[in-house]
C-alpha cells in the first residue's frame, strides 16, 4: 500500500499539506499535517475522521491512526520546504561529514542548484540534498 501517494492525493483537497508520515510495525499510521496559520486540534479531528473513512473505503490496512501537527521543530523534507522556510533557524544532520562535522546549524538561506544553503556565523555552507539525513526548524524563543 502506498500511503504517501494516497495522502498526497487527499490532503491538499482538504486544505492541508502532508509534512511527514510514519508507519510502525504494530499497525500505527502517524500523519503530520500543516496549513498556513498552523494546525489546531479541530484540524486533527477533521483529518483523522476523513482518513478513517478513506482507509475503510480503500481497504488500507492499519490498527491505529494518529494525526498531529509537525510541532515547532517542524521537519523539512521536500525541496519546497527549504525554500519556504528561508530565514529560519535550522539544524541539519548529515549522512556524511562536511568539513569534519555531521551537523550544520544556522540560518536557512534557501535552495540553490540542488544544495541547501545555511549561513553558519559568517560562513555559507552548501549541503547537497542527497547528504541530508534529517533537517528540522529550530524554535527561537
Amino acid at each position: 500500500m502506498d500511503y504517501q501517494r494516497l495522502l498526497d492525493a487527499t490532503l491538499p483537497g482538504l486544505g492541508y499539506e502532508l509534512v511527514d508520515l510514519e508507519l510502525a510495525r504494530d499497525g500505527l499510521v502517524r500523519v503530520f499535517i500543516d496549513k498556513p496559520g498552523g494546525i489546531t486540534v479541530d484540524d486533527c479531528v477533521l483529518v483523522s475522521n476523513h482518513l478513517t473513512r478513506l482507509f475503510t473505503v480503500e481497504n488500507v490496512p492499519y490498527e491505529r491512526l494518529e494525526v498531529s501537527s509537525p510541532g515547532i521543530d517542524r521537519p523539512l523534507k521536500k525541496e519546497a520546504d527549504f525554500v519556504r522556510f528561508a530565514g529560519e533557524q535550522v539544524k541539519i544532520k548529515l549522512r556524511l561529514p562536511i568539513d569534519g562535522k555531521k551537523t550544520v546549524q544556522g540560518v536557512l538561506q534557501g535552495l540553490n542548484d540542488g544544495k541547501v544553503e545555511v549561513k553558519v556565523g559568517e560562513t555559507l555552507v552548501a549541503v547537497p540534498l542527497a547528504q541530508i539525513d534529517k533537517a528540522r526548524l529550530v524554535p527561537v524563543f
